[in-house]
């Protein structure tokens, strides 16, 4: 009787560090479709090769329908208006627009989460993922800007630190100034008229 108890008990401490490893792995490093088609879409486009535009885009489909339905109406019309015309700076300028948008939904989410150390780093860290594919392309005051917001964020979540030592709380005010002074750098980005 004893062995079985011990052995259920070892069971479900495993099962528990199994479950959370792998939470860990697919929040941490799950697929990003826009960042990670952003290479085949603008390398067909520059070869004039639109079908393989369309099936780089094509495989960003669900991120832009989310953005689309939850963030950002129209945005997926401004990527197919852009793939229809050929266009392959509209379809840069639809993706700055697109990174930017993840950028303050990444974000916004941190800041819904800050008791949550695990999960509101990785939102910021999947922001700066989006910041740092777009950065060569920004004004250097944006860049500065938006880097700061990002650093200040990451700051502003706290720390549990190890076994507790070197543990600092969220900053709920730090972290709702860096998200606002990030957010109001990206105003306008990747947009027209």
């Amino acid at each position: 009787m004893r062995f079985t108890t011990i052995l259920a008990a070892l069971i479900l401490v495993v099962a528990g560090w199994a479950g959370r490893a792998e939470a860990y792995s697919y929040a941490a490093a799950g697929a990003e479709p826009l960042l990670d088609g952003r290479e085949a879409l603008m390398s067909a486009a520059a070869k004039g090769d639109w079908d393989a535009a369309q099936a780089a885009l094509d495989g960003m489909k669900a991120d832009l329908t989310y953005l689309d339905e939850n963030d950002d109406p129209g945005i997926a019309k401004v990527f197919a208006d852009a793939l229809a015309e050929k266009d392959a700076g509209a379809l840069h300028q639809a993706l700055m627009r697109a990174y930017a948008d993840e950028i303050e939904r990444r974000l916004a989410g941190a800041k819904d989460n800050l008791k949550d150390y695990q999960t509101s780093k990785v939102l910021v860290v999947k922001a700066q993922r989006f910041y740092q594919a777009m950065a060569p392309d920004l004004p250097e005051d944006k860049r500065k800007t938006i880097e700061d917001g990002l650093k200040q964020a990451l700051d502003a979540i706290g720390n549990p630190g190890v076994f507790g030592v070197g543990a600092s709380d969220p900053d709920p005010a730090a972290f709702a100034a860096a998200h606002a002074n990030v957010v109001a750098a990206l105003d306008g980005i990747g947009r027209t008229g």
